[in-house]
This record gives structure tokens, C-alpha cells and sequence, in this order.
């Protein structure tokens, strides 16, 4: 009986263990390695949780309805707005003005919920954009991407990245969409700016230095855009047909080093058709050779809402749900959006088995496996105390560091910079000295210096009077869009518009609406997709336009033509036939208060639309302001001008010269026979052609950030000595481009007919108020194998009368090969700062492993024979020459 009880109780204890340990959850215990902690969560979770592993958003839990989150969520991309109620109850509330502390608590406030709240407890990864500085009030912003490129200074990169980082990490943000490490291998793209130029080698440099400390603190870096985001003309998000040897060699390669060397563990894909499937769902690109090929551990996510690019734009996708599956088999790990709802046209094929359970338990263990890393499930949460520890940290003097290092002299005829210490009376000219412009994916800066501000700080008490004139406007527009209250049609404000369903204004309207006012771009869909095909429709937009004021106006039409303008019945404007893109105004004399039937009819039979009923009322009289501008430099002593372009995401540029009527005013300028300084604002190449010869000095300062205009104003007057070089060639004309220093040989020959092939200003080019020598090259030996390593030396010596810094650039020609190589490579730099008189020996060391390229079979190797290593201070002075032999 004894035995039979004893024996009992053991087989009710063992039963009971074996059901404790079943029970145990793995994935809770930090003492498990992370891959059984990522195994034994992944076996605890249902389809639809795994889905919201991988699906991404920007939000909050604002007015959101209880229980919506309780399956998770990959992350958020926290607003700014107030926290209240919604799915995790009265969670805090805000003041309306955001700030770091308040981010910290709402943040918490969201992480809390999700630890606490969603089935599992799986915590989030609060994300944000940090291009050049986090994108939230009271962050720093550094100069833009090109501009620290710029630089050539990769430690000075570190320090700016290390300062972001901390700004980053004490606001609770965990991972950043950002480096762009995308080559700018055409300067009318407009988002040129949030690269680091045109060559491999110094992107790839500079991307290593930004993601590195970022993920040194435990914060995931996102290169972008996975792969070439840059296509034909210039354009964005164009189509890419180049072959894999190309992409090879030159775009793939920073973004290896930025997983490899600077330990990304995220990757953002782009856009466009890559050899004819889109990046997002290309199967070579992200299985093949990123997973397969590089090995890479981490996570792929798309860029914003381009997973349905397959089937609205490229058409390789029959519905959403396809897309999804498309890119999910491809290789993608995580879907980004833009709103909570989409998850609706994405989730069908996680549960319908359209994709594999081996493939999604695959993306979901990445990023699963990122949480851990991070310490998400231990330590969720941000410790509020450490907002005292931001709120002491001052980076103003590193971006004001930045900003001064990053600006490139482009031309300084007869010493016109800095201004001489005789002039008592300068002139600022142009609305980009005073209004701080900090380029693409910015936050508002924190408490931004624009130009003027920075010179009057500098010359107060020196007795220099500043002088400002907007004058000038990158941005002149002299017609614009009819606003509303001008517009009315029975008794409404607006027209009315009645939308058919064919392309010649026949039978009924499919329907009708009242449009506020004639500006429409419908590029991706019909203005209806329900009712309307978006290559077969038009439009008559019918009812009353009321003058503001008596007198004679420029009304018209702008658009993808196809359009007529009717103003009491008479046809003023019949652009019917389809042709291209224009602007047809006609003058009409209007009476103050009059109201006048307007009638606009417009049809659309390829799709892409494009229309704007536009006048010149309101417009600024920028003449006024560009004679008082001139009559004012009559009396300076010193002209300044401030000059700058419009760019940005999906802003491509066709032409490279000064927007609005900068150029001609320069032109006038220059008649005055006055010392005049151009300051260029933007970031990428400026044509410079038509007036560079009738100005003194020419500086590019990019987007110098928020202590741009007191970096500015001490370069200016030479308290710092510009030291940037161009991360990117500059064109004479537009007609050359694409250009790029590191082209391969012509068959025949680089000129045109009408035109050198030369470039205006060279890769790697720059100037400094003072001069330098560059001599004495010596290399460590004149035969190498492919493990060693070309350590070259060369002496450095500052030969004028100013302190300052230059850039010794290293690059390679391989003189025979098997297979094309470019012209020449950079492969070493190394910046150098000198007071005057003084010598340094600056060396550079190259791996020869740096030499290899992809023979005819495709495989990587350091060809054996004949390379010539020069060296000098851009892409076009290289006096320095020595061959070597690889054996």
C-alpha cells in the first residue's frame, strides 16, 4: 500500500513538472539564448499575430478603439499629437507643443500597452527618419547628407552620427530609417541631397561612419533604397534595365558595407523596377543575393506604401493581395503603410497559405530576433530621468563644425573672399539668407540661424553696416491657383464638376460633385477609380468667377492639355488636341465684384492628368523687389547673393540653373563692376555657367543646418577657411549628363560636337583661401600580393598665409584587365589641417583586395598586372603618379 501511494504521488509530481515546463514561456527568460527565445515565441503565436510582426505603420494609440493592437504591432512611428484614451485607457495627456519629455512618456505610454496588454506582450520598435539630425522638435539639425559628405571628413561624420544617435536613443526612438547610401549617378535627381554623392567608395565611407555608432547604442539603421533609386534623366523611382555587373561594382557596394562593416541591421527597398520586377518583390535582389549571397541576419522592409506599387504602378501584381504575397515570397520581411486600414489588402495571403509558413515564420524570426538583440522584452521602457541628461546636451557647436567643414569654394577670382577688411557697407540679396533652409526630411531645427543672422551677429561692433534685400526668389511664381472664395456655382463655393465616363463629354455624367477649386493631379487613378477607367474619361466644370478687383489679368490654364477655358460663353483658350504639358493664359479686362460664367472643359484618353485653372492676382511684385534690390547694391561697397534651387523627393530638377529671377539679376549685378560673392543653397550640382565669369567668388553651402548662418558668416570673413570638396560632378550643361568622374573608357572619344566632355567643376574639387603642395609620393614597395596592403606617403605643405585644411585623394587606374574598368576609382583620402608654412606627411593605405572587380565569369578577384596609383586634391589635379605590379 505504501509503495502503491508513494508511487502515486511521484507520477503526479513528474506529470506536474513535465506540465510546468511545458508551460514555461522560453521566450520570457533572458537567460535563453535569443534564437530558442525567438523559436519557442514563434511556436505561441497565431497567423494573423505573425502578420502584425510584419506590418508597420506611423501612429499612436490616439482615439484608438480597445483591442484594435491586441495582436501587436512590428512598430510605430509615434506622432506628435495628444495621448488619450483609445485602446490602452487613459494613458497621459499633452501639451500641445511636442517635446522630447513628452515623446518619452507617450512612448512609454504606447510600449505599456503592448507589454501589458497585447496577447503575448510583444513590445514594439518605435521608428523615425534621422537623415542628417531626428526629425522632432528641439533635435539638432547638422548640415544635409551631400554637405557632410562634403566634408570628406569620416571621423567628423562619426561625432555628428554619435550626437544623432543620443538624441535619438534619449527620446526612445530604436531604429531610423535612414542612411540614404544610394549613388547620385545623376545630379538632376531630386533627391541627390540625401545622398552622399556619386562614387562608392566615399558613400561608402561616410555610410559606414553614420550607422555604426547608431548601432553601437542599440539602434537599428535602415540603408536606403534598396537598390538604385535613381533611374533614365534623372528621375525617381525610375525603372532600372543595368546589368548586374554594373550594380555589382558600383550601387550594391555601399550598401554591403553598411551590413557588413557598419552592422545595419534593416534595409529599406525602393521603389522602382529593377530588370523588371519591382525592388520590393524581387527575388534576386532580396533572397538571392542579400540573404542567400551576403548572408545578411536582418530585416528588409519596404519603403512607404510600396508593396502596391506591383499593381498600381507597374502592373506586375493583379490585386493587393497579390502584391503582398509577390513581395513576401520575395524576400521582404516587413510591410510599411501608411494607415492602421491597409492592413486589410495585405493580410489575405499570410493566412490563405499563398505564402509559405517557412517564409513567413522566417520574417517574422528577423524581426523577432531585433527585438531581443535590442532589449525590448527586458527593457521596454525609456527612463524618464535620462530627458535631464538630453536636455543637457548642447550640439549647436558640433553642427556650426559641420556646416564650416562642409562648404566647397568653387571660384574666388582676384581674393573677392574673404571680404576684404575695408568694406564698411554690404548688401544681402536674396530670400535664402534669411530663411534657413535645412533640405529634405528635416525636423523644424532648433533654433535655427539663417545667413543674415549670422552676419549680423558677426559684424556687430566691427562697424560693417548689413544691408538686406529679398530682390531675388527661387521660388517666383507669377501665376497661381484660382482660390475658392473667387469661385461659386449655385450658390456654393466651387465649381461644379460633372465627370464622364468617355473622353469626348457624351450622355450623362457618371456623376456630379462641387470642386473647391481646378487643381488636380490624378497620376495614379481616375478621379474616381470606381466609376471612372483612368485613360477614357472628362471633365465640365461649370459656374461663376468673381474679380477681386478691376483690371486686366493673366487667366489661363495649366496642365497635360486636352483643355478649354470658356469665360461668358466665348472659347478663350482650345487646347483639345493631346499633346504635352503647358500654360495658355489670355488677358482679360475683369470689374471688381462682376460675377462671370466660367465654363472649363477638359478629357483625359491616356491617363496620367494634370490641370490647374490659374491667374495672376495676388502675386507678389517681385519686379519692385528686384529694382530696389539693384539700386541698393548701387550704393554697397560688398554684394552678397544668396541663391538657391528647389528640390526633394519626387522633385526632380530638368534643369540645373538658378530657378525664378535669380540669374538675371546677377546679370545686372554684374554691371556695377562691385565686389560680389554668390552663396549657393541647395543640394546638388548648380549650373553656374552663364554668370560665373561676372562674379568674384562662388561658395556652395548645400543645407548647413541650424548653425548654418553663423558658420557662413565666419567663412565669409575668414575666421574658418573652406575645406569641402564635391561629393558630386558638376555638369557645364545638362546635355552632359548623366556624368560621373569614374566612367569607363569611350569607344571613340568624350566631346560633343558643340561641347567639351569636361565637367565645370570636378568630383573632389574645392578651394581654400589659402594654397598647398602636395609632393614627395612614396609607396611602401612597387610589388604587392593580394593580402597586402599599398601604403602610400606623400608630404602635404600649407605654401599661403591662412591656416587651413586640404583633402590628399587617392586614386587607382588599372592600366590592363580582363573586363572594362572605369577611367579612374578613388580608393584613399585623407583630410589634413595646416597652419601656414607648416609640412605633414599624410599616408594613405589601400588593401589591395580594394582592386577587385568581376571577371567575365562573374566572379570577384584581384586581377594580377599592371595598376597606377595617383594622387592630388580632386578628380582632375592628380600630379602625383607611381606604378605598381600585383602578382
Amino acid at each position: 500500500m505504501y509503495f502503491k501511494l508513494r508511487f502515486k504521488i511521484i507520477g503526479i509530481f513528474l506529470l506536474s513538472s513535465v506540465y510546468s515546463a511545458a508551460q514555461k514561456q522560453i521566450y520570457k527568460d533572458p537567460k535563453q539564448p535569443i534564437e530558442a527565445r525567438v523559436q519557442d515565441l514563434l511556436k505561441r503565436m497565431t497567423p494573423e499575430e505573425k502578420f502584425w510582426q510584419c506590418f508597420m505603420i506611423p501612429g499612436d494609440l490616439d482615439n484608438v478603439p480597445k483591442g484594435q493592437y491586441s495582436h501587436g504591432i512590428f512598430g510605430l512611428q509615434v506622432s506628435a499629437g495628444n495621448q488619450g484614451g483609445g485602446a490602452a485607457g487613459q494613458l497621459l495627456k499633452y501639451n500641445a507643443s511636442e517635446d522630447a519629455e513628452r515623446l518619452v512618456k507617450k512612448i512609454n505610454a504606447i510600449q505599456k500597452y503592448f507589454v501589458e496588454e497585447s496577447r503575448l506582450g510583444i513590445p514594439i520598435i518605435p521608428f523615425d527618419e534621422a537623415l542628417h539630425g531626428l526629425v522632432r522638435e528641439g533635435a539638432t539639425a547638422f548640415p544635409q547628407s551631400i554637405g557632410l559628405a562634403a566634408t570628406f571628413n569620416p571621423e567628423l561624420m562619426t561625432k555628428v552620427s554619435t550626437a544623432i544617435a543620443r538624441e535619438s536613443k534619449l527620446r526612445g526612438i530604436r531604429q531610423i530609417l535612414t542612411p540614404v547610401v544610394n549613388l547620385a549617378n545623376d545630379v538632376r535627381w531630386g533627391r541627390t541631397e540625401e545622398t552622399y554623392g556619386e562614387d562608392p567608395f566615399l558613400t561608402s565611407v561616410m555610410g559606414v561612419s553614420f550607422v555604426a555608432p547608431f548601432e553601437n547604442m542599440e539602434i537599428i539603421t535602415t540603408p536606403k533604397h534598396f537598390l538604385a533609386n535613381v533611374g533614365e534623366g534623372g528621375r525617381d523611382s525610375y525603372p532600372i534595365h543595368w546589368s548586374r555587373r554594373y550594380l555589382e561594382e558600383t550601387h550594391l557596394v555601399p550598401f554591403y558595407n553598411a551590413f557588413t562593416k557598419g552592422k545595419s541591421r534593416s534595409v529599406m527597398t525602393s521603389y522602382n523596377l529593377l530588370d523588371g520586377r519591382p525592388a520590393t518583390a524581387n527575388h534576386w535582389l532580396l533572397t538571392e543575393k542579400l540573404k542567400k549571397d551576403w548572408n545578411f541576419k536582418g530585416f528588409v522592409i519596404s519603403d512607404a506604401s510600396a508593396v502596391g506599387g506591383a499593381n498600381v504602378l507597374h502592373f506586375t501584381a493583379k490585386d493587393y493581395d497579390d502584391a503582398s504575397a509577390q513581395a513576401i515570397n520575395a524576400g521582404l520581411d516587413v510591410i510599411f503603410q501608411t494607415e492602421y486600414k491597409h492592413y486589410q489588402l495585405f493580410i489575405p495571403p499570410f493566412l490563405d497559405g499563398r505564402i509559405s509558413k517557412e517564409r513567413i515564420d522566417d520574417a517574422v524570426s528577423r524581426v523577432l530576433k531585433a527585438k531581443f538583440e535590442l532589449g525590448l522584452f527586458e527593457n521596454p521602457y525609456v527612463s524618464e530621468k535620462e530627458i535631464e541628461a538630453l536636455k543637457k546636451l548642447n550640439h549647436k557647436p558640433l553642427a556650426e563644425k559641420a556646416a564650416a567643414e562642409s562648404f566647397v569654394l568653387l571660384q574666388n577670382n582676384n581674393q573677392t573672399l574673404p571680404v576684404p577688411a575695408n568694406v564698411k557697407k554690404i548688401l544681402v540679396v536674396g530670400t535664402d539668407a534669411v530663411e534657413a533652409r535645412l533640405g529634405g526630411y528635416s525636423g523644424p531645427g532648433n533654433k535655427k540661424i539663417h545667413i543674415l543672422d549670422g552676419l549680423k551677429k558677426y559684424t556687430e561692433n566691427k562697424g560693417i553696416e548689413i544691408i538686406y534685400s529679398n530682390g531675388i526668389d527661387w521660388n517666383v511664381k507669377e501665376l497661381a491657383t484660382i482660390s475658392t472664395e473667387y469661385l461659386s456655382s449655385e450658390n456654393k463655393k466651387g465649381l461644379k464638376g460633372s465627370y464622364f465616363s468617355n473622353a469626348d463629354l457624351q450622355g450623362n455624367p457618371s456623376y456630379e460633385k462641387q470642386d473647391e477649386q481646378v487643381s488636380f493631379k490624378w497620376t495614379l487613378y481616375s478621379p474616381d477609380p470606381e466609376k471612372l477607367q483612368p485613360d477614357n474619361y472628362s471633365i465640365r466644370w461649370t459656374g461663376k468667377l468673381e474679380a477681386p478687383d478691376s483690371g486686366k489679368y493673366q487667366l489661363g490654364l495649366r496642365g497635360n492639355d486636352g483643355f478649354r477655358l470658356y469665360l461668358d460663353g466665348k472659347l478663350l483658350i482650345d487646347r483639345w488636341e493631346k499633346l504635352s504639358y503647358s500654360t495658355q493664359t489670355v488677358e482679360a479686362d475683369l470689374v471688381k465684384g462682376k460675377k462671370y460664367d466660367l465654363k472649363i472643359e477638359f478629357h483625359e484618353n491616356r491617363g496620367e492628368a494634370n490641370l490647374e485653372l490659374i491667374w495672376n492676382y495676388g502675386r507678389h511684385n517681385y519686379q519692385k523687389d528686384f529694382n530696389e534690390a539693384l539700386s541698393l547694391a548701387q550704393k554697397a561697397d560688398y554684394i552678397i547673393i544668396t541663391a538657391g534651387i528647389h528640390e526633394g523627393e519626387f522633385q526632380d530638377r530638368s534643369s540645373l540653373s538658378l530657378p525664378g529671377n535669380q540669374e538675371p539679376f546677377i546679370h545686372e549685378v554684374s554691371t556695377l563692376n562691385k565686389p560680389t560673392a554668390v552663396i549657393l543653397v541647395g543640394g546638388s550640382a548648380i549650373k553656374t555657367t552663364a554668370w560665373k565669369d561676372k562674379v568674384g567668388a562662388i561658395l556652395d553651402i548645400w543645407y548647413p543646418g541650424e548653425e548654418g548662418g553663423n558658420a557662413v558668416a565666419k567663412t565669409l570673413f575668414g575666421a574658418e577657411n573652406p575645406s569641402g570638396k564635391l561629393p558630386v560632378t558638376f555638369p557645364v550643361e545638362e546635355g552632359q549628363l548623366p556624368l560621373t568622374y569614374n566612367h569607363h573608357p569611350t569607344g571613340r572619344g568624350n566631346d560633343y560636337h558643340d561641347l567639351s566632355g569636361e565637367p565645370l567643376y570636378p568630383f573632389g574639387f574645392g578651394l581654400s583661401y589659402t594654397t598647398f603642395e602636395i609632393s614627395g609620393l612614396q609607396l611602401n614597395k612597387a610589388r604587392y600580393s593580394e593580402n597586402d596592403t599599398i601604403i602610400a606617403r606623400v608630404n602635404v605643405k600649407n605654401t599661403g598665409s591662412k591656416e587651413g585644411s586640404e583633402v590628399v585623394q587617392l586614386y587607382v587606374k588599372d592600366l590592363l584587365a580582363s573586363v572594362s574598368r572605369p577611367v579612374i576609382e578613388l580608393k584613399g583620402f585623407q583630410k589634413v589641417e595646416l597652419k601656414p608654412g607648416e609640412s605633414k606627411s599624410v599616408t594613405i593605405e589601400v588593401p589591395v583586395k580594394q582592386l577587385q572587380f568581376l571577371n567575365e565569369k562573374m566572379d570577384w578577384i584581384v586581377e594580377k598586372g599592371i595598376y597606377r596609383i595617383m594622387i592630388g586634391n580632386s578628380s582632375k589635379n592628380l600630379p602625383l603618379k607611381q606604378n605598381i605590379e600585383v602578382l
